[in-house]
């Protein structure tokens, strides 16, 4: 039996990559399910802020921060205006909300975002090329912004082919962001 989506560990991706995310700088988890990296960042000192379409997830993760309960492909997005210096997204592809996200991203602030990619067809779910990530994609995504890290392949255990990216929004002023790898 697989544990409730969010009730696992956080993705190996951005543990490894959280460290990009200005110290007390609010993380804002999209598609957050029960939790996972927003307990993740809370326990580290972050701010967090969730948002899910299924209110029993949303619930489950009242206690760590802001939890949001909102329908974000068929609906308005719930926090215009608002920056974040973490965004994080993983296992979920909604591609007209692509342009929202980014803008997202606070100045010096980071997205790491990883899910499935092109070939995952091959090995099981999901299959539909709409939630798929082609081949590059996140990196034309982040265009305009500092890319630190990216990978786009097969991992094991479970097998599943993914593409994932860690991307820094410079600052202004010196236009670069200061980041230890």
């Amino acid at each position: 039996m697989t544990a409730p989506h969010g009730t696992q560990e956080p993705s190996d991706w951005v543990r490894r990559w959280s460290h990009l995310v200005p110290a007390g700088g609010q993380v804002l988890d999209v598609a957050c399910g029960h939790g996972r990296h927003m307990r993740w960042f809370a326990q580290r000192g972050h701010p967090v802020t969730g948002i899910d379409r299924d209110p029993e997830a949303a619930a489950a993760v009242q206690p760590l921060g802001r939890a949001i309960t909102a329908d974000i492909e068929n609906g308005p997005w719930p926090l215009a205006g608002e920056a974040f210096a973490g965004l994080v997204v993983t296992n979920y592809l909604w591609r007209p909300l692509f342009a929202q996200l980014l803008a997202s991203v606070a100045e010096g602030g980071v997205l790491l975002y990883e899910t499935f990619a092109e070939g995952n067809e091959t090995v099981g779910k999901p299959s539909r090329p709409d939630f798929l990530l082609r081949h590059g994609e996140l990196l034309t995504l982040c265009a305009g912004l500092r890319v630190v890290a990216y990978e786009d392949g097969f991992l094991d255990a479970p097998e599943r082919y993914v593409q994932r990216i860690a991307a820094i929004r410079a600052p202004s002023g010196n236009g670069r962001a200061r980041y230890t790898l």
